[in-house]
Formats: C-alpha cells, sequence, structure tokens
C-alpha cells in the first residue's frame, strides 16, 4: 500500500476510535430520531463479517512466519488488507449495535458486557493495525496477537448470543439434560412441568432480564402476571380474549406476532395447551392431578408431557430393541419412552374402527417393558383384558369409555405392578367393584367419572378401601361438589346482516344449558331448554346458564349478537388513531369483531392521546343510495382505567359529503358509579336515502383539566 494511503487508513481508524470513544461515553443520553433506527438494525446484518475478517487477518500473519522472505511479506501483506476490513466493520458493527441498544427490549448485564467486550474487541484490532507492521516480524507478538483477538471474539460473541438466545445458550442442550428428573404424573404441577417448559424453549429468549421486548419477562410467574408495556398478557379465564392468544394468532408475516418470523414456532399442541391453562384462571401451583380425568387440559397435558408413572421405582427389564419399537409404533398406535433414557414404555392406541385385539397380541414382543397403556374411547371388550394380563410391568391402564363391564375385571387381578387404573364411562357396578377391588394388591388410584355409580356408591367405596384414592361421582376427592364452567357460543361472530342460527354448546357432557331471550336470568325449571338452534333477526341479548345433576350451575354468562344489515362500500378516517391501538384503522368498525374488557384488545379503536384533534370521525360512502333507519355504535366503559363512554355520538347524512345534514344525536348515560361494561349506544330516526354518512364521537372532558378522556370503539350497526 503506497505510504499516504497508509497514512489515511490509520488516521481514519483513529477518528472512527474517537467517534466509538465518544457514543461509549454518552450511551445512556443517545435519543435516536426514527430515521436512524434501521442503522441500528443492520447491527445483525453486518456482525458476522468483521469476526471472519479478524480472525483471517491475525491468524494469516502467524501462518506466513518460517516461510521465505517473499511468501512471509504477502502472508504479513494481506493480513493487514483484511485486518484493517475487518477493524472498520467491527468499528461499524460497533455503532450500529450501540444505536440499536437504545430501542426498547435490550438491557441487562448481558448487554453491557456485550458491549464493552465489542468496543474492546474494536479498540485491540485498532492498535494492532497501528502496530501491526513493526510486531508482525517477531513470532512472539504475532502468536500473542492471534490469540487475543481470537479471543476476544469468543467472549463478544458468547454475551451477543446470551443477549439474543438467552442466558447459558450454548451449553443448554447439555445443562438441560442433567438437569432434567424425570417427574411423575401424580407430582407433576400444571404450570412448571407443562407451560413453563414451553416458554423457556418459544419465548424467554426475547423476554428475559437481558433482552426485555416490550417490558415482557416471561422467565417467572411475576413476570406473566404483569404483563408488559402494552397490558396484561392475560384475561384468566378467557384464551379468547388474552393479548398473549392473539399475539400468537396472528399471521406469521405480521410484526406483531409471536414468537416473530424466523424463530421456532409453537407447534398446534403448544399453542393448545397455552389456550386450556389460561381458559382453566393461569394458575401456578395446580397439579395435573387436581383436574377431572376427562378435562381437555389433564388429558392433553398428560399426553404432550409422557411423565414416568412411577418415579421412584427403578426398572429392571432390558430395554426393547429401537429398530422394533419403531416397527410396531404405527399412525394408530404409538409407543415412545415414558422419560429419557429409560427402558419403560408408553403406548397408545387411537383409531377407533380401526382397534381389534391383534393390535394388542402384536405388542408380546415388548409387553414386559410397557408400563402404561392408553386404551380409551376404544371398543376394548372383557376378552380383551386377557391379553391386556399379560403385560406383566404394566402399571398404568387407562380405559376410559371402553366396552368392558365387571366380568373383565377379574382378567386385570394378575397385574401385580399396576398402580392407576381409569374406568370413566365404562360400566362397571358399584357390586362388581366391590368384589373385585381386594384383589387390586397395588392400585392406588381408580377413576370412575361418567359411570352408573351414584356419589352415595363412591363415598361407600371409599370407606371400604382407605388406601385407594377413588376419583368420580358427584364429588372429587371427598371434596365440594364441582360447578360447571359456563356455556360457550359456536359462532364465530356475535354480528351478523340479516338473521342469524345462535349455537350454544358446554365442553362436559349430559351439561343442560338454559337461556332466556329478554336480559333475566336463566333458572333450572322454566327457563327454555336449548336443543339445536336459537334464530334471531335483530339485536338480542342471550342469557345462559349449565346444569347437570350433581354439579352446582354455572355463573350466567351474557352473549349480545348485533345486527349490522348494511356495510359501507368505503371509509375514511377524519382523525389519526391513536398510535398504540391501530386496530384495523378505518376498517375496525365494520370488521364483525367485537371488543371484550381490557384496552389492550385489537378490537378497540382508541381516539385520545397522538391524534391531532381528540374526536372519533369516520365518514362511510355507499355505491348506491341505502335507506337508513337506525344506527349503533359499540363502546366499553371501565372508568378505573380512564375509558369514558363518548360526551355525545352525531351522525350526519346526505347525498355526498358536501350536503350532509345531522339526522341524530345520541348523549350516552354517563355511569353513576365506577362501572365495567360493553355498551352500545343507539339512535332510530324515519328512513332516509343517503350515499354519504359522517359519525363524530367525542371523549369527555376532565372538568378539572380540562384534557379529554379516552374512548374505545369497536363496531358500527347500520340498519
Amino acid at each position: 500500500m503506497h505510504p499516504r494511503l497508509r497514512q489515511a487508513a490509520a488516521q481514519g481508524l483513529i477518528v472512527l476510535d474517537i467517534f466509538v470513544c465518544f457514543l461509549l461515553l454518552f450511551a445512556d443520553r443517545l435519543v435516536l430520531p426514527y430515521w436512524l433506527q434501521p442503522v441500528g438494525r443492520m447491527h445483525l446484518m453486518l456482525l458476522h463479517f468483521p469476526l471472519v475478517l479478524l480472525g483471517i487477518a491475525v491468524w494469516l500473519p502467524l501462518l506466513g512466519l518460517g516461510k521465505d522472505n517473499a511468501q512471509s511479506v504477502s502472508f504479513v501483506r494481506f493480513g493487514r488488507a483484511f485486518l484493517w476490513t475487518g477493524t472498520w466493520l467491527a468499528g461499524l458493527t460497533v455503532v450500529m449495535g450501540l444505536f440499536l441498544s437504545r430501542e426498547d427490549g435490550y438491557a441487562g448485564d448481558a448487554l453491557t458486557r456485550h458491549r464493552w467486550t465489542g468496543a474492546l474487541l474494536f479498540f485491540a484490532a485498532s492498535m494492532l493495525y497501528l502496530v501491526s507492521g513493526k510486531v508482525w516480524s517477531r513470532k512472539i507478538w504475532t502468536s500473542v496477537s492471534a490469540l487475543s483477538i481470537t479471543g476476544l471474539l469468543l467472549v463478544t460473541g458468547h454475551y451477543g448470543a446470551t443477549l439474543t438466545h438467552g442466558d447459558g445458550f450454548i451449553l443448554q442442550p447439555i445443562v438441560r439434560e442433567m438437569n432434567t428428573k424425570p417427574v411423575s404424573i401424580d407430582q407433576a404441577v400444571v404450570y412448571a412441568d407443562i407451560i413453563q417448559p414451553i416458554l423457556e424453549r418459544k419465548c424467554v429468549t426475547c423476554h428475559n432480564p437481558n433482552k426485555y421486548k416490550g417490558e415482557l419477562l416471561l422467565t417467572d410467574s411475576m413476570g406473566l402476571l404483569k404483563g408488559g408495556k402494552t397490558g396484561p398478557l392475560f384475561v384468566p379465564g378467557d384464551s379468547r380474549a388474552s393479548l398473549m392468544m392473539e399475539r400468537i394468532h396472528l399471521p406469521i408475516g405480521d410484526e406483531k406476532h409471536m414468537p416473530p418470523e424466523g424463530n421456532a414456532q409453537l407447534t398446534s399442541a403448544e399453542i393448545t395447551l397455552l389456550s386450556l391453562w389460561i381458559d382453566h384462571g393461569i394458575g401456578f401451583q395446580k397439579k395435573l392431578v387436581s383436574l377431572p380425568e376427562d378435562d381437555s387440559l389433564r388429558v392433553m397435558a398428560a399426553a404432550y408431557f409422557m411423565p414416568v408413572t412411577d418415579s421412584s421405582s427403578l426398572f429392571d427389564f432390558p430395554a426393547a430393541d429401537e429398530a422394533l419399537i419403531t416397527r410396531l409404533t404405527t399412525a394408530d398406535r404409538n409407543i415412545s419412552h415414558v422419560s429419557r433414557q429409560s427402558p419403560a414404555l408408553e403406548v397408545s392406541i387411537y383409531r377407533r374402527d380401526g382397534y381389534g385385539v391383534k393390535q394388542l397380541e402384536e405388542l408380546m414382543d415388548i409387553r414386559q417393558q410397557v408400563v402404561t397403556l392408553k386404551l380409551n374411547k376404544l371398543p376394548v371388550g372383557d376378552d380383551d383384558l386377557k391379553v391386556i394380563g399379560r403385560f406383566e410391568n404394566l402399571r398404568r391402564l387407562e380405559l376410559n369409555f371402553s366396552d368392558i363391564t365387571d366380568r373383565g375385571l377379574r382378567e386385570l387381578t394378575v397385574l401385580k405392578q399396576l398402580r392407576t387404573l381409569s374406568l370413566s364411562g365404562t360400566r362397571v357396578t358399584y357390586e362388581g367393584l366391590k368384589q373385585v377391588l381386594p384383589s387390586f394388591r397395588s392400585v392406588h388410584s381408580i377413576t370412575l367419572w361418567n359411570t352408573v355409580l351414584s356419589t352415595q356408591d363412591v363415598s361407600g367405596l371409599r370407606q371400604a378401601f382407605p388406601g385407594i384414592d377413588i376419583v368420580g361421582g358427584s364429588g372429587y376427592e371427598g371434596k365440594d361438589t364441582l360447578t360447571l364452567n359456563p356455556p360457550q357460543v359456536k359462532n364465530s361472530t356475535l354480528v351478523f346482516r340479516d338473521s342469524v342460527a345462535v349455537q350454544l354448546a358446554h365442553p362436559v357432557r349430559g351439561a343442560e344449558i338454559r337461556y332466556t331471550l329478554d336480559g333475566s336470568a336463566p333458572d333450572s325449571l322454566r327457563s327454555p331448554v336449548f336443543r339445536n338452534a336459537i334464530q334471531i333477526a335483530g339485536n338480542t341479548r342471550i342469557m345462559a346458564r349449565a346444569y347437570k345433576s350433581g354439579w352446582y350451575g354455572s355463573e350466567v354468562v351474557q352473549f349480545d349478537f348485533l345486527k349490522n344489515a348494511i356495510v359501507p362500500d368505503s371509509l375514511r378516517l377524519l382523525y389519526p388513531l391513536n398510535n398504540v391501538h391501530l386496530a384495523a384503522g378505518a376498517q375496525t368498525f365494520f370488521d364483525t369483531k367485537l371488543g371484550v374488557f381490557g384496552a389492550n384488545n385489537p378490537a378497540w379503536a382508541n381516539f385520545w392521546a397522538g391524534a391531532r384533534k381528540n374526536d372519533m370521525g369516520l365518514v362511510c360512502f355507499f355505491n348506491k343510495p341505502v335507506s337508513l333507519s337506525t344506527f349503533g355504535l359499540h363502546y366499553m366503559v371501565e372508568e378505573e382505567t380512564g375509558i369514558h363512554p363518548p360526551e355525545v355520538i352525531e351522525v350526519w347524512g346526505g347525498a355526498d359529503e358536501q350536503s350532509l345534514k345531522r339526522i341524530a344525536t345520541i348523549r350516552p348515560e354517563r355511569p353513576v358509579k365506577k362501572e365495567k361494561l360493553l355498551k352500545i349506544a343507539e339512535a332510530s330516526f324515519p328512513a332516509r336515502m343517503v350515499s354519504c354518512l359522517k359519525i363524530i364521537a367525542k371523549p369527555p372532558l376532565d372538568r378539572k383539566s380540562k384534557q379529554p378522556r379516552l374512548i374505545l370503539v369497536d363496531e358500527m350497526f347500520l340498519n
């Protein structure tokens, strides 16, 4: 390189060193304009180039030592070229990284260490370039520089990996394997053993103390309950209204979809488990076996978790041949190890119409290793139990909703290792169980839901066999009677055009749904029973409650079905939405998506801070004139969080935007106390033909501060 160019290159690096020092000293005061933020995000694109170039630069001269003079000079010359390029790129990467760290979501010790080790790497590379012409002729200095730069590269990369993938990312598989202890299904806690591992695998890399994306921590229960800067993650008991599930169900290309595109995505089973956990109230201490045997969360979690049946047992039988296990595993029959490195196997058979005793007989070569056998909802008969009796090490047997009777139970008494027996939905009787239970020496748990046994029968068995945990009847483990969940609506939306057939359902078999259409609470005697569908043609409030013999009735649930017969052909917002709650823009008001409690629900459009004018304003256009006689606007009231009804709603109509006349004024009722409501403001007027509508909703003023309050709107209704 020409001496002047070499001097200019050195001076340029010194200037960049000074600039990086300046940024490091004032990093905490750095405020970036929005147009400069993309430069910071390029840190992730550029960071690998300097790592490679600096590695090549410091090892090339070392390889050239001991060769003839011409070759040695060539190695040094190429090494300096790589070193200068790599150092410049390292400096730019440091600058971009400092910019990126000013965005929300980056904090903690890993960020600080990554920042300073990255800067130290850049400074060391700069210093090495300035003196390389002198020291690279000496083997000791060449070796020291190569080892030093390589060490800094590894340390900087380590803290970078910690920042992006979580603490201990590199050794995580080994540490996890060493620390993972098999947990029996009887001891498994839903959150600790099912939910938390899902979050650790798919969510914690972006939501940990070092990478605090959205001010959200998912490393412990306190962080989950607190939520992030956009509000709480959960509406306990309602996964459909929970922000976490809304983000998960967004299209993968949406910037708010979680986990972000490019990261490992949640499986359908993991999504279902998270949803069921929220619907159960997001408990953190609840054990898996505290749920009813046929509860969806328990069934899915047990299949997903595949815990060991008895973690205290030391299986003294050899492992089965893996090739044999693979051959016996089919689309209808799954075979898996109950825990890592265990010879014990769990077998599940699924398809009812494909079941035959032959499927059990084919397992004889591995019968010694099978400790769990799941045959739920299969036509397993009494004669089939003779084959099951040959699985000498069977610990857990599930025969729920099978065809067995008292006669077949005798065939199972030969299973000396049997601990858990599930007989829900079968035809076993009190007398049959009373006769056969003394022969089950090792059984400590029997499940008897949905059988002919009454509550008194189950109580009698518990008294006669105190050493066996008998679950079933109307009570649960001797505790109070269970309360039914509220009924559910199966319609995809509660907003309809002309008429709709309302579909109600309940997850508990045999539960009866009673309802009313006049706003009163349904009772178990006089209110009509839901049969097939409820046909409605106008705005209707349906109140529903579930009942079942031996259970407490559910809470009353309310479903508001709202009619919107006229949909505009095009829409335009007069004033911008709050940037925090954009919903679907102008389309929000006619997309049939009703919001639920919580300002962070994406159905709500927010008119408050951030708008140039605080009124909500919308103009609707129709390609052909329409006859309009009623208008409705659906809004939320939650005074504790500052969400209030509009002060006034004005409806203007006409042939075009220049000839609008006010056709209705609505003044919603003011809350008499701090309330939490979903309401609709309505107005009726003489029918008129309109091609253009303008709707204005004005927030109320805080009389003390003179500042407008928050209003949240999701749907409008034109009929």
